[in-house]
């Protein structure tokens, strides 16, 4: 992930050995990690369970808060692909009946997002 991505917000991918080390405490027995993306100093996880957002608080980054949406209570998300001039991918999920997407992560064109809407796809659609 180059830096101008980071710093215009744009998450890239995150080896999942690196992922498993930094986040195995989170994880229940069975659960796996599929794949996950960073942003400056937050991360998402999807894994075959639930979608972990990591948001990393303060100046010093030492308060963490760990958001676990089930996929269950995604009601709907949209991609947005990249585009000519446009050079971020978007996703946005709405969680339970809510009108306005509750996560929007933009990524940078080296992530398919068409990946990303595959693993929701899956584990939403059950």
């Amino acid at each position: 992930m180059g830096i101008l991505s980071s710093i215009l917000g744009n998450a890239g991918t995150v080896d999942n050995d690196k992922l498993q080390a930094d986040y195995a405490q989170l994880l229940i027995p069975e659960e796996t990690i599929e794949t996950g993306f960073k942003l400056i100093r937050d991360t998402f996880i999807f894994t075959n369970k639930r979608l972990i957002l990591v948001d990393k608080q303060g100046v010093t980054g030492k308060k963490v808060e760990y958001f676990s949406v089930t996929y269950k209570s995604i009601t709907r998300f949209s991609i947005e692909t990249v585009g000519t001039f446009d050079l971020d991918a978007e996703l946005k999920i709405w969680i339970s009946s809510e009108s306005v997407p509750s996560i929007q992560k933009k990524f940078n064109k080296s992530v398919n997002v068409y990946d990303i809407q595959k693993l929701l796809a899956t584990y939403v659609l059950k």
